[in-house]
């Protein structure tokens, strides 16, 4: 049985199923979107009413004090500007050389390939610990420097694994045959392994971004004490923090006055508006990186 759509026919089991796909693509979407829409509701809702819960996809009581509460006093602002400086170096140098190395390990004529590939992997199952690294970060001089921030996160082990097999998966028939046309070894880098390996090398950049931009803890370990090297995720900590202690401080008293209440954020309030203050970046960059992420960019490219 056939169903005339416009112009063309289709069969009854192809609309049945054009339909089901329709409705669960559709039931997917809401359930992704919900959370987010509910972060959204929470951190435009009042302090003290969102503590009661019940708020879905939009604010019950709508204010915008918990992000005044963010942005007050201007030290978000600098420490916006460090968060982005530590993330786009670290991205940028830890794509190339991740991509430079993984090209070296991924050449059958490099006798220590295996060597070395073997002592990465090791590191993904052995760490130091946390007492030698910030000996090394102090034996280098790095406490307190905007550096430590990059140095330490230019190579990943795991980042260079994944690279490494990506590129292996390249036909060797383009490098030779750039080897034939007197090319060295980084002109057939910069020419044809950078270029065939971005799919690779924006999963291997968004790891670093959301690694870079989420990361706070370096900060209170190595540059606590200098305030011009705080980052935006180290603020916002500091600022949740401060939340917990007002609301308990705020619990010990008798009774709060309207006007107060209104004014006073909860760790439930500026939780979600510290969450949508720190992934609105990320979702800004994801869409340019998504198209890099499907793979085949040398499908064609050689025919054996």
């Amino acid at each position: 049985m056939y169903i005339k759509i416009g112009k063309k026919r289709h069969s009854i089991y192809d609309v049945g199923f054009n339909t089901f796909n329709g409705i669960v693509m559709v039931f997917l979407m809401l359930v992704t979107l919900y959370p987010f829409l509910n972060t959204l509701a929470i951190s435009f809702n009042e302090g003290i009413d969102a503590v009661r819960g019940g708020i879905h996809i939009w604010p019950r009581e709508f204010s915008l004090q918990n992000y005044r509460a963010v942005f007050v006093g201007g030290t978000i602002y600098r420490a916006f500007f460090v968060s982005v400086a530590r993330t786009v170096l670290a991205a940028v140098l830890n794509v190339f050389l991740t991509a430079m190395l993984a090209y070296c390990l991924s050449r059958k004529e490099y006798v220590l390939n295996r060597f070395i590939t073997v002592a990465f992997v090791l590191t993904m199952y052995f760490n130091a610990g946390l007492i030698p690294n910030y000996q090394l970060i102090r034996s280098l001089n790095l406490l307190n420097n905007f550096w430590v921030y990059v140095l330490p996160a230019m190579i990943s082990a795991f980042n260079v694994i994944v690279v490494r097999t990506y590129i292996q998966t390249i036909p060797e028939s383009l490098i030779e045959s750039a080897k034939l046309d007197g090319a060295g070894d980084f002109k057939i880098f910069m020419r044809i392994i950078f270029p065939l390996t971005k799919p690779a090398l924006a999963v291997v950049g968004m790891f670093t971004i959301i690694y870079q931009w989420n990361n706070w803890f370096d900060t209170l370990l190595y540059a606590p004490s200098k305030q011009s090297l705080s980052t935006l995720q180290y603020e916002l900590q500091k600022l949740l923090a401060s939340s917990f202690q007002q609301n308990t401080s705020a619990r010990a008293t008798s009774s709060l006055s309207a006007e107060l209440a209104s004014d006073m954020v909860t760790p439930v309030s500026i939780q979600a508006a510290i969450t949508v203050v720190a992934m609105v970046p990320v979702l800004c960059v994801y869409p340019v990186l998504q198209r890099y992420f499907i793979a085949g960019l040398n499908v064609g490219g050689v025919k054996e």
